[in-house]
């Protein structure tokens, strides 16, 4: 299988490496393509655009007059190292062997508002640019439009020069929006996490998003390849709970 996650908006870039091994973006054209669009935008249009603090919105704009190729480590940082939100509070990459990460680099795709898709190793350069953000440019009103049918056709190439049989959906909605399903060559597995929380189970987004991460991490370090394996996910108290919905749903739920 293939999988997908979010980025997420914390970085960590003054936590040293723990592989040398790097790889560069397939996109890195596309990409500078909206760090010029980005550059021509003042402070208070991009925290107007992102809805983000003026403090946060000087820091991106110094970001974006910043960002410099060729991409090397000295300015840049793999991007599964170097992401540091909940989902990859999870996945935990810094714990990861080196063996995992590079079963990680053919088999995880991280779709990305500025880099279309990244793989693991991909060195990456700090940014904010959120896939649902209302970025006009030269192929229509946000990033969907500029992107295209370019992310669905890379992952779908992972998909089959790993000889995958499934897509494990572990982005979020605002990220997977940017995958064209019905362009790919497999069907999508979509997991769901609820927590036992108000008498009832239901979706908590800051578990939900740590659940993937987990998720991740377990198909990873045990180089699962068939979704029927995904049945004994048991991180953090979850277990599996059936196919409610059908479609591809598999649902997880936990008492804490």
């Amino acid at each position: 299988m293939i999988l997908v996650l979010s980025p997420a908006k914390a970085l960590d870039y003054r936590t040293p490496p723990t592989l040398a091994e790097y790889s560069q973006p397939a996109f890195l054209e596309q990409s500078r393509i909206l760090v010029d669009r980005l550059r021509c935008l003042s402070p208070a249009e991009i925290a107007s655009l992102m809805k983000i603090s003026d403090q946060l919105a000087v820091l991106n704009a110094t970001r974006y007059a910043e960002w410099a190729e060729p991409f090397t480590p000295a300015n840049a940082k793999q991007a599964v190292l170097a992401f540091n939100g909940d989902v990859y509070d999870g996945l935990d990459a810094a714990s990861l062997s080196a063996d995992d990460l590079h079963f990680a680099q053919a088999r995880l795709r991280i779709l990305s508002g500025l880099y279309g898709v990244l793989r693991p190793l991909d060195l990456m350069q700090p940014y904010r640019l959120e896939m649902g953000s209302r970025l006009v440019n030269e192929r229509g009103r946000d990033l969907y439009a500029f992107w295209g049918d370019r992310i669905t056709a890379a992952v779908d190439a992972a998909v089959r020069a790993a000889g995958a049989s499934v897509l494990l959906n572990l982005a979020s909605q605002e990220y997977f929006r940017a995958l064209l399903p019905q362009q790919l060559s497999v069907p999508v597995v979509q997991p769901v996490f609820e927590d036992w929380s108000g008498g009832r189970f239901r979706v908590v987004s800051f578990f939900a998003k740590r659940a993937r991460g987990l998720m991740a991490r377990f198909v990873l370090v045990n180089r699962l390849t068939e979704v029927a394996a995904l049945r004994d996910f048991d991180s953090d108290g979850y277990a599996y709970a059936g196919q409610p919905a059908g479609d591809g749903v598999l649902l997880f739920r936990r008492r804490r």
